[in-house]
């Protein structure tokens, strides 16, 4: 292609030759020697450019092939022609001058004017990111005159641009493969800076700015929406300090606030549905959810406390009663009376006035956490709902007998056709009396049922339970003092108290009377400091532990003391006869699991 140039070309190499030598010799064009030295100058130039022009051009065009511009390829254009036809016009107008008279000082003026005017428009082209023009002006410029002042500046600046696109494709590469802020080296962020710290205002790099701004808000509410809040967060912190707008960014945390809360609301309605169901293990494991989220500290310690006080007291308070309703059937469950945890000494010091060998050793009960006992002893109408529920036969159903009180005799001796319907005297039993003639096993039945019918766990009490609850707080030998009662608060043998037929008791408290010679109705007397009835009288109760001679070896915690096999069974609290020994709060006594009569009943207890 250069040959159709070759003329322009020849005053090229002519032109570079004498700039050269000028260059060299440290002479400004404008201070030529004599107008003989010009002469003689003209005179071997132009006898030069005769020898040029009878040169071929395929001896110069491997010599202008070798150097590569800086800043591109010259086979993309010619880079000895301006792009502007008039302009290229004049430039080798100029070219033709000083090949025929170097020496021209006007047209060496004109040449450097032209020269800083395509210098000019290389930089605006430049200033509009246009490498290939920008590159092509400089390459007449290098051609014409390579020192020129400001032409190295140029190609600074064009190889800067040319470096820009390098890093803007690496950039838009790393942003395709999702490399926003990661590997350090090569990420979409570390790239688009090195442009903008080159060409603050580029278009690109600003598009592709917020396009990774928008990316990593993008990614902090996605990973908020799987609630992995910790790395949102990591995403935000990013964004922020990448992006400029930070409404963006104050936005997506009002966003992923709302989420946190959501979750926040979802788990600590988790948490209270497990502590409503007694599932205490897993509130706790629920709530390390609810820690990791942060920012719910009031929240945490909140429900910390409410599953600290349902591990001792389920969603209940101390003295609170209870009546659990069934969950398929019409009735409930016998109220219960909520019983704060704690310890207490349990048994009877040696010097006790009536004290057994059996109340001790005496030893620290604790217990850790709540339970209920019910209100008072389980009723006949009460137990008629169980029997009618499950047909089920008590032993005295089976064995078509049981005993009863012979108020003839003042003795208690066996009749046929009494079971759990009979009074103690062997008449029918109002509704309201405490049920008798039922053995422990039956009593064990009662609670099993009354577990399937509220969905709650009912049991027998332990002994440690019953001692612990009739004392209520006192270490007296009654739960209401030491001595005789001052008003009527149990059924109990009381020196005032006289049978139908004008029958005394011979052992019995002085100076006391109830009004009652048997059991009385369920809760007729007031109830003790923690709010249960007839604890230390009426009838006597089964519990669930085994019987044992001493408390020698006996659980600390307060719960049953069971042997596998054993027969023998721990009744507790005095009946409507007991001597007034028997209604201490350590008296004990033991029965077979298969004894029934009018002396023994029972109360429920219940998990909390």
């Amino acid at each position: 292609m250069y040959k159709t140039h070759r003329p322009l070309l020849l005053f090229l190499l002519l032109w570079q030759l004498i700039f050269a030598t000028l260059a060299d010799a440290q002479v400004p064009v404008s201070e030529a020697g004599s107008s003989e030295q010009q002469s003689a100058e003209s005179d071997t130039e132009e006898r030069r450019v005769k020898r040029l022009g009878d040169a071929s051009a395929e001896d110069w065009e491997p010599a202008l092939n070798a150097p590569a511009l800086p800043g591109g390829n010259p086979e993309q254009f010619d880079p000895y022609e301006l792009p502007d036809p008039a302009q290229n016009a004049y430039l080798e107008s100029l070219l033709s001058r000083l090949a025929a008279r170097p020496g021209n000082q006007e047209a060496l003026t004109e040449l450097e004017a032209l020269l800083d005017s395509v210098l000019d428009q290389a930089n605006e082209q430049g200033d509009l990111e246009n490498q290939a023009a920008m590159r092509r002006l400089l390459g007449v410029v290098q051609n014409v005159n390579p020192r020129k002042a400001g032409l190295s500046d140029a190609y600074q600046r064009l190889d800067a641009l040319t470096q820009i696109n390098t890093w803007i494709a690496k950039a838009n590469a790393a942003f395709e493969r999702g490399d926003l802020v990661q590997p350090a080296a090569d990420n979409a962020h570390e790239w688009t800076r090195k442009v903008l710290r080159t060409s603050p205002e580029n278009p690109e790099a600003q598009s592709l700015k917020r396009a990774i701004h928008e990316q990593l808000i993008e990614r902090a509410l996605l990973s908020a929406g799987e609630l992995d809040f910790e790395k949102a967060q990591a995403w935000l912190e990013e964004a922020s300090e990448i992006g400029d707008d930070q409404e963006l960014v104050e936005q997506a945390l009002i966003k992923i606030a709302l989420i946190k809360q959501a979750e926040a609301d979802q788990i600590e309605a988790q948490i209270l549905e497990a502590i409503e169901s007694g599932n205490f293990d897993l509130a706790e494991f629920v709530l390390i959810d609810l820690i990791a989220l942060t920012g719910h500290t009031s929240l945490v310690t909140e429900l910390r406390e409410e599953l600290r006080v349902a591990r001792v007291y389920g969603q209940y308070e101390p003295g609170q009663v209870i009546q659990d309703p069934f969950i398929n059937a019409p009735g409930s469950a016998p109220a219960v009376v909520v019983i704060q945890p704690g310890s207490f000494l349990m048994g009877s010091v040696s010097s006790e006035q009536g004290r057994s060998e059996n109340e001790g050793p005496q030893h620290r009960v604790t217990f850790s956490r709540g339970f209920a006992m019910g209100l008072q002893e389980v009723t006949v109408g009460q137990f008629r709902s169980f029997i009618e529920a499950t047909r089920h036969r008590t032993y005295a159903d089976e064995a078509g007998r049981s005993r009863v009180y012979d108020e003839k005799t003042g003795r208690i001796s066996e009749r046929t056709g009494i079971n759990w319907a009979y009074d103690y005297e062997g008449n029918r039993a109002a509704e309201n009396a405490p049920v008798l003639h039922v053995t422990w096993h039956d009593a064990k039945a009662f609670v099993a049922w009354l577990s399937l019918e509220t969905g709650k766990v009912y049991r027998l009490p332990s002994e440690a339970e019953y001692e612990y609850v009739m004392r209520a707080g006192t270490v007296t030998r009654y739960w209401w003092g030491d001595g005789r009662p001052e008003i009527a608060v149990e059924n109990l043998t009381g020196a005032e108290d006289t049978s139908p037929s004008g029958r005394v008791w011979t052992t019995a408290f002085r100076r006391y009377g109830d009004g009652f010679w048997g059991p009385a109705p369920g809760a007729s007397f007031p109830p003790n400091p923690w709010g249960l009835h007839d604890m230390a009288g009426n009838v006597s109760e089964w519990v669930e532990d085994c019987w044992h001679d001493t408390y020698a070896l006996a659980p600390e915690d307060g719960s049953a003391w069971i042997n596998p096999g054993c027969t023998r069974k721990v009744i507790r609290g005095g009946y409507w006869a007991s001597a007034p020994d028997q209604s201490r709060s350590a008296a004990r006594l033991s029965g077979g699991e298969s004894l029934s009569g009018p002396r023994v009943g029972f109360r429920v207890a219940r998990d909390l």
